[in-house]
């Protein structure tokens, strides 16, 4: 009996083992090799030998190129079938945190309130109404559920009820192209009507009588969105007006509603450059007017109100100041009044105004915050918030009579939350808070935000959280996070999923590199262009100082970054591979200076003020001296997980799939370099909303596996 029960206990112990593998373990299998051909591409000295170029089909059709795709997708999921069990649970573990239905809070739009919901076990969102005294005469508006039968994909880009209440128009993408279809439903009955328009962007526009729906079209080949249309209701888009062209390409259109109802905006934009044209919008036929011409470098957005525009510019204020102007004075700067004044050190990111006051949403010292300023002699009043690092940030505010400012509140352990402030008693009132299933206490959680010096001496934030009792100095494996493009600020919020590694001892750290606007424009001007470098160096200095000052295990720091954070991840894998134990590039932008010089490519033309123009020799060796798939050299490299879908159209997915065929031929070490290729969708990846998590426990499965430490002794 005890050799019995000896031979139970050690197969016990070998089937655990099977369900725990070896950290780092990988199958004896070989990954696919890419051919090569030869393909010369551009000119003169610039011209360059890509043997991939091949794997460019933009029909996405080719039996080769589908092959091979299918080919590393077979590779990543043998590699990481061990993980199988360690992904199902994860993917559990992140989808158990929400809740099985959900509601957001009412918005009022006239005589109703309009609300969002999911039903327990539906992927998509639903969008229902009910009269303002009925809160129980619920109607049907969009179910998503239903709208997405048949589709692998599906996304609901926006939709706009007309005036008069009776009908809605949304627009809907099936392929993951940005592409989107938008139709017309009577609301009463359920019933599409005959129109319907294709290849549109998401801006819709009532005319005041409802008669007429101003949409945008996009190109067809390079999806910028370049026509207004005057689409009459209940005809075919055949007879749809086309009231402008969009002629420079550095330049996108969209179209809107102005939030008292008067009129039809338009607004023209490229990356530095701003013109805005209006339409009455009870003259839907009428003459576009400009408010004021585009001028280089000139950036505005405007909001009218009770007879005035008002305008958030960065005219001689390259932080931005409000100004306003009568809406019978358009096109002259001189006859604009200043509202808010310029200051060096804050930021004007948005505003919203009310009867009696306007709302500015600011940036100082990298944080976001919310001021109100009175038309009279009232004292400004800026709304409180209880801790730090913390998003914050205005929500649907509809109507300009009300004396109480919804807004959002977030933090790395706060979830999202929304919130009325008075602003007579001064008080906020919560609305509503995320609900985290289980037994999430924020107690348990540290965060914190601090600064560095990156090595040109510039004070770079990063924020910071970490569960309290599996905390140890310089024992915990990091997941670090940037992004550093376009002016976007990598604002700290709640992030449910990222609870699956900080539960499992890891910190979890937002480094705000240079090329976002945490600090202000120039934190932004500092990243883009030729001084693009600043973004790559902010991330990999901040990497070595989190390590040197043990607040993270220097052995098992994990880098993130997805789009234009994917060619962040690019560069550190060139340069600085060994500060990492694996990299995480979700459809990265990696071949820059080959889809800079092609201007048929989706965004080419729109961002060469992001990027450069590699057309001009400086900026043509500039970016290649950074380009990921340029810079790839006969080196270790570390761990990779790599990202993508076959219908990105920001990315296309021929980048990261040739970048990783060069990788797998020039590095010298034996780490892992796996690519997962979605064959359903496109940059933002799975649409519905348990199904994208699927992708999150696969990317945490591996960083996982990769982790041979363990800090969490319960896991």
């Amino acid at each position: 009996m005890k050799l019995l029960a000896f031979l139970i206990a050690a197969l016990l112990v070998l089937l655990s083992a099977c369900d725990k593998p070896e950290p780092g373990h990988r199958a004896a299998i070989s990954p696919p090799i890419a051919n090569q051909v030869d393909t010369w591409i551009g000119s003169g000295d610039q011209r360059r030998l890509d043997e991939y170029y091949w794997i460019r089909d933009d029909s996405r059709t080719d039996p080769q190129v589908l092959g091979l795709l299918e080919a590393e997708n077979d590779y990543t999921a043998q590699v990481l079938a061990h993980t199988e069990k360690l992904q199902q649970t994860l993917f559990e573990e992140i989808t158990g945190r929400l809740t099985d239905s959900d509601m957001s809070v009412p918005v009022r739009n006239g005589p109703f309130f309009y609300v969002r919901r999911f039903n327990k076990g539906g992927e998509y969102p639903v969008y229902v109404r009910y009269p303002v005294a009925e809160p129980e005469a619920k109607q049907l508006l969009l179910d998503a559920n239903s709208l997405s039968k048949g589709h692998d994909f599906y996304q609901l880009g926006n939709w706009k009820v007309s005036p008069n209440h009776q009908q809605i128009a949304y627009a809907e993408d099936t392929l993951s192209r940005r592409l989107f279809r938008v139709k017309i439903r009577d609301i009463a009955d359920q019933r599409d009507l005959v129109d319907t328009i294709t290849g549109a962007a998401t801006s819709l526009a009532w005319s005041a009588d409802g008669h007429y729906l101003f949409y945008v079209r996009k190109h067809p080949q390079t999806l910028r969105e370049h026509e207004v249309y005057r689409h009459t209701v209940g005809t075919s888009s055949d007879q749809d007006v086309l009231i402008y062209t969009e002629q420079d390409t550095a330049f996108s259109v969209s179209v809107s509603e102005s939030r008292s109802k008067a009129f039809i905006l338009i607004r023209h934009e490229s990356t530095d450059s701003t013109e805005v044209s209006v339409i009455p919008a009870g003259q839907p036929e009428a003459e576009i007017e400009t408010l004021l011409g585009r001028e280089e470098k000139h950036e505005y957005r405007a909001r009218h109100h009770d007879g005035y525009f008002y305008l958030l510019t960065n005219w001689q204020a390259s932080n931005f100041r409000l100004m306003r102007v009568a809406e019978d004075q358009l096109n002259s700067k001189q006859s604009w009044q200043e509202i808010i004044p310029a200051r060096d050190d804050v930021l004007i990111s948005d505003f919203e105004i009310f009867d009696e006051f306007i709302v500015v949403e600011e940036r100082a010292q990298g944080l976001s915050r919310l001021k109100i300023r009175f038309f009279d002699d009232r004292e400004d009043i800026s709304i409180p918030v209880s801790e730090t690092p913390y998003t914050i940030a205005l929500s649907s505010n509809p109507e300009s009579a009300s004396d109480r400012v919804r807004y959002q509140f977030s933090s790395l352990i706060t979830p999202d939350s929304v919130f009325e402030f008075d602003v007579h008693t001064r008080q906020s009132i919560l609305l509503k808070q995320d609900k985290i299933v289980g037994n999430y206490d924020p107690a348990l959680y540290q965060s914190s935000r601090f600064e560095f010096s990156a090595r040109d001496g510039v004070k770079v934030p990063v924020s910071m959280v970490y569960r309290q009792g599996l905390y140890r100095a310089g024992q915990n494996p990091a997941y670090l996070y940037a992004y550093g493009a376009y002016g976007y600020s990598s604002s700290p919020y709640f992030r449910k999923s990222i609870l699956s590694l900080i539960d499992r001892g890891f910190v979890f750290a937002i480094i705000h590199v240079r090329g976002g606007q945490e600090r202000g424009r120039s934190w932004y001007d500092q990243g883009r262009l030729l001084n693009k470098k600043n973004t790559f160096n902010d991330f990999i200095d901040a990497t070595r100082f989190l390590a040197e000052n043990e607040f993270i295990d220097a052995d098992r720091a994990f880098a993130s970054g997805s789009s234009a954070g994917g060619l962040l991840m690019g560069v550190i894998a060139n340069q600085a591979p060994q500060l990492y134990r694996g990299i995480i590039a979700r459809v990265p932008f990696v071949d820059v200076v080959t889809t800079m010089l092609d201007g048929s490519i989706p965004l080419t033309n729109l961002e060469f003020l992001e990027w450069g123009d590699p057309r001009n020799r400086a900026d043509y060796d500039y970016m290649l001296s950074y380009s990921p798939y340029d810079q790839i050299k006969p080196q270790g490299y570390t761990n990779m997980l790599v990202t993508t879908g076959l219908f990105d159209s920001q990315v296309q997915y021929f980048e990261p799939v040739k970048w990783v065929s060069r990788l797998r031929r020039l590095k010298t070490d034996e780490n892992q370099l796996l690519l997962d290729i979605d064959m359903t969708s496109g940059h933002g990846g799975s649409s519905g909303r348990y199904q994208r998590y699927r992708k999150t426990a696969l990317e945490y499965a591996f960083i996982l596996d990769l982790t041979d430490k363990e800090i969490n002794p319960w896991n």
